[in-house]
């Protein structure tokens, strides 16, 4: 393991011999130290490497204490300066101070009370050095996060525009063969063509899933007040004109108003009640239940459904790109939804978890915001 580099000391003080004595000390105390008379001495040999401390006499001829001071952390902004002075100068070491010397000490000097001053602002010093090695890395990946999203805004153009174009034209020319020429093919060859269809059909809604994911990490939220079982009702009502000759039940609860983007909470509604709605499909009557819960000042909400439910050990994946707990056969989707849900509501400071049994159904819980009072 390799030793620390000691302490480097830059000391300035016209009185030669007090200046040489007080190196000598401080070199016995384990510090690296430099000493000059003249200021603008200290200041080139500043400028040719870097020191942890300066100690500066305050009454010099030409330049002060606190002018070195000033042009001295110009050169090094990171270094850390302590003033010697007089009882006679207290005064001119408290303007010191405020100039942005971090102490001072008396003369004559006394090590026990020497040493301690070193101390502490060593620490301060360690900690502006590490202050801005931080800073440092903080403009690096934010350089690296900007690049990113100009990559991923680039792919994302390319997916809606380069990627689907070969795609209509797949979808475009197997309807046409559905439509004019179905007569005219064996029903192998009519099976085949479906599948063609369904299926670029259900790659061009995984590219909108994929998109609607990419574009909510840089979307702004748009925060209002609003009553979120309005809301709720708006979106099952949509929803539900779709399911005509099936028993639907719902029960919706008061929900009280909610801050948060409307426009993204629509989208995890709708995402979470036509789960429900798909999920309950073998269902007579299908049971839909919203409501919430205050807790210690959080809003909990949450959508159950009587539905086909799932089995918990499989939950951890369920929010992940592309996870699937049923088999597209039985019920369709892109397995994408979801993970939409849970960035939504990640984006507002909020969590979600589910509960779910198999053929017992599911509740989706999720908090949110509440609305400011007046």
């Amino acid at each position: 393991m390799s030793t620390p580099p000691k302490p480097s000391l830059l000391i300035v003080d016209d009185e030669s011999a007090q200046m040489q004595a007080l190196c000598n000390t401080l070199e016995q105390e384990g510090y690296v130290t430099t000493g000059f008379t003249s200021t603008a001495d200290a200041l080139a040999a500043l400028r040719q490497k870097a020191f942890d401390l300066l100690l500066t006499d305050l009454q010099m001829p030409g330049m002060n204490g606190i002018e070195l001071l000033n042009q001295a952390q110009a050169i090094d902004g990171d270094l850390v300066a302590i003033v010697m002075t007089g009882h006679g100068t207290l005064d001119t070491a408290i303007e010191a101070l405020k100039t942005g010397a971090l102490d001072y000490i008396q003369k004559p000097f006394k090590l026990s009370v020497v040493l301690p001053v070193l101390e502490r602002a060593l620490t301060v010093r360690r900690l502006k050095v590490e202050k801005a090695v931080l800073e440092c890395r903080v403009l690096e990946r934010t350089e690296e996060l900007k690049v990113a999203n100009r990559e991923l805004e680039a792919f994302s153009y390319s997916v809606s525009h380069d990627l689907r174009a070969p795609l209509r034209a797949v979808t475009g020319y197997a309807e046409m063969l559905l439509t004019d020429y179905l007569a005219q093919l064996p029903e192998d060859a009519q099976r085949l063509l479906r599948n063609v269809s369904a299926g670029a059909q259900r790659m061009d809604q995984l590219i909108n899933d994929l998109l609607r994911l990419s574009q909510l990490g840089r979307q702004p939220l748009s925060r209002q007040q609003f009553e979120l079982g309005a809301l709720a009702r708006q979106v099952f009502d949509s929803l539900s004109a779709d399911c005509a000759g099936r028993r639907i039940e719902l029960t919706l609860a008061d929900l009280p108003p909610c801050a948060g983007d409307i426009a993204l909470l629509r989208q995890v509604f709708a995402n979470l009640l036509s789960n429900a709605l798909k999920f309950t499909r073998q269902r007579d009557p299908a049971c839909i239940e919203i409501g919430g819960r205050v807790e210690q000042g959080v809003l909990t909400c949450f959508v159950k459904d009587n539905g086909a439910g799932f089995d918990m050990k499989y939950a951890d994946k369920l929010f992940g790109v592309f996870q699937r707990l049923h088999r597209a056969e039985e019920f369709e989707g892109t397995g994408v939804g979801l993970s939409i849900v849970k960035r939504i509501i990640e984006r507002h400071g909020g969590r979600i978890w589910v509960e779910a049994a198999p053929d017992q159904g599911a509740t989706f819980s999720f908090t949110l915001p509440m609305a400011q009072t007046e």
